[in-house]
């Protein structure tokens, strides 16, 4: 593991080398209540990308993992996170990376390209979809993911998947203030008009079961070049270790057309 101050806060991150000459980068951006180990190198991500020349960029962003832990939800918010992300690139000297973002990661990623479109080589979206600018509904039972963090006991959380994302984190043994602070960061909602501009190649992808994210080609429409596409068999949180991710993922960075991009034979 290495660290760096980056505008004033501790980030850890990965930086690995492939076995052979590193032909490419990857910036990956791990999702709520995870972290660049448990959202990248053990589900199968740092290996995948090695072996195909990949050096491998991987951090854990503020509240959680090894990064800085702030209780202050002034200390985040989508655009410090974004800052975050580039500073690192310039601490490591890479100038324009593929992104990889997943979950609350694609906020990140996407940000991180309205910001500075001219870092991101390509923009992938995973674990996300067209329910991104849905307006917010009212909480379940009363519940957010804030009561969810903060509750003593987490048997009394009533909605299935914020019960979820607190049996996770206390997995992966987060500092669950820290994630309750950073749930309640404010700041702008993101720039549709912005995304709408931006002229990198956007693949948006989610599992079919993912009702987190809605259907990946909705979102996948705002962008000049973006293609949307959905794994069969994967739910939110399945889909992110599974092969047909990484297969699409590495098919799409290597522009290898989708099936789905010609018409159907006659």
């Amino acid at each position: 593991m290495a660290t760096a101050t980056l505008n004033g806060v501790t980030i850890a991150y990965d930086d690995i080398a492939p076995p052979g000459p590193a032909e490419r980068t990857i910036l990956l951006l791990h999702g709520f209540a995870s972290n660049r180990d448990e959202g990248w190198k053990r589900t199968g991500w740092y290996q995948a990308m090695g072996r195909r020349g990949f050096r491998v960029i991987a951090m854990d962003q503020r509240g959680h993992g090894e990064s800085v832990r702030s209780h202050d939800p002034a200390d985040y918010g989508r655009l410090a996170l974004a800052a975050d992300a580039v500073a690192l690139l310039d601490h490591l000297g890479v100038r324009q990376p593929e992104v990889f973002g997943y979950s609350m990661g694609t906020r990140t990623a996407m940000q991180m390209a309205i910001d500075a479109p001219d870092r991101v080589n390509n923009l992938i979206l995973g674990g996300v979809g067209g329910k991104l600018f849905d307006p917010p509904k009212p909480p379940e039972n009363g519940e957010t993911i804030v009561t969810a963090m903060t509750a003593e006991d987490p048997s009394t959380i009533k909605t299935e998947f914020l019960r979820s994302f607190r049996q996770f984190a206390d997995e992966q043994g987060e500092d669950r203030q820290a994630l309750a602070a950073f749930s309640q960061a404010m700041g702008p909602p993101l720039d549709r008009e912005a995304l709408r501009r931006l002229d990198m190649p956007v693949l948006v992808i989610a599992g079919a079961g993912d009702d987190l994210a809605g259907d990946p080609s909705a979102l996948a429409q705002i962008f000049p070049h973006g293609r949307g596409k959905t794994l069969p068999g994967c739910d939110h949180f399945s889909a992110i270790p599974h092969a047909a991710l990484k297969a699409a993922v590495l098919d799409f960075l290597d522009g290898v057309p989708d099936e789905d991009d010609f018409p159907p034979f006659e």
